[in-house]
C-alpha cells in the first residue's frame, strides 16, 4: 500500500483557545471537546486536522519542545468572497487572536489576510478577487 496522507497533527498549551479559534473558522468541532486531551475533525475530502495537550504529546515524547521563531505551516482557509475575509478576519481579531498581516489585495488574484491561532500557527484567509 502506499502511504496516503491523513492528519495534520498539532501541539497545544491552550487547547479550550485553539478550539475556539478554529470553531470561529467553521470547523464543527464538537461541544465540550476542550475536556479532553486529543480532539480532532474529518475535513472535506477526508484529510484530519488533531490537536493534542502538551502533555499528552510529552507521555509518548519526553523531550519534546515547542518550535521557536515563525511558523513553519500555514493553514489556508478559502472564504466564499473577499468580503468574507474581512468579515472573519475582523471576527478573529476582535476575539482577540493575533492578526499578523490585514486583508490586502494580492497580486495572484486574492484577498488574502494572515493570523496566528493561539499556538502561533498561521492561518490564512484568502478568496478569489472578482474578475475585472
Amino acid at each position: 500500500m502506499t502511504p496516503r496522507f491523513d492528519l495534520i497533527g498539532m501541539a497545544v498549551v491552550d487547547l479550550a483557545r485553539t478550539l475556539d479559534c478554529y470553531r470561529r473558522l467553521g470547523l464543527d468541532i464538537p461541544a465540550g471537546a476542550e475536556a479532553e486531551q486529543h480532539v480532532e475533525v474529518t475535513l472535506d475530502g477526508g484529510v484530519r486536522l488533531a490537536w493534542d495537550t502538551v502533555e499528552t504529546v510529552r507521555t509518548f515524547d519526553p523531550g519534546w519542545a515547542p518550535p521557536t521563531g515563525s511558523p513553519r505551516v500555514n493553514l489556508a482557509f478559502r472564504c466564499a468572497d473577499p468580503a468574507e475575509v474581512d468579515r472573519r478576519w475582523a471576527e478573529l481579531t476582535d476575539a482577540g487572536f493575533h492578526g499578523h498581516r490585514a486583508p490586502w489585495d494580492a497580486f495572484w488574484g486574492q484577498r488574502y489576510a494572515v493570523l496566528h491561532d493561539p499556538e502561533g500557527n498561521g492561518v490564512d484567509l484568502f478568496a478569489p478577487l472578482p474578475a475585472t
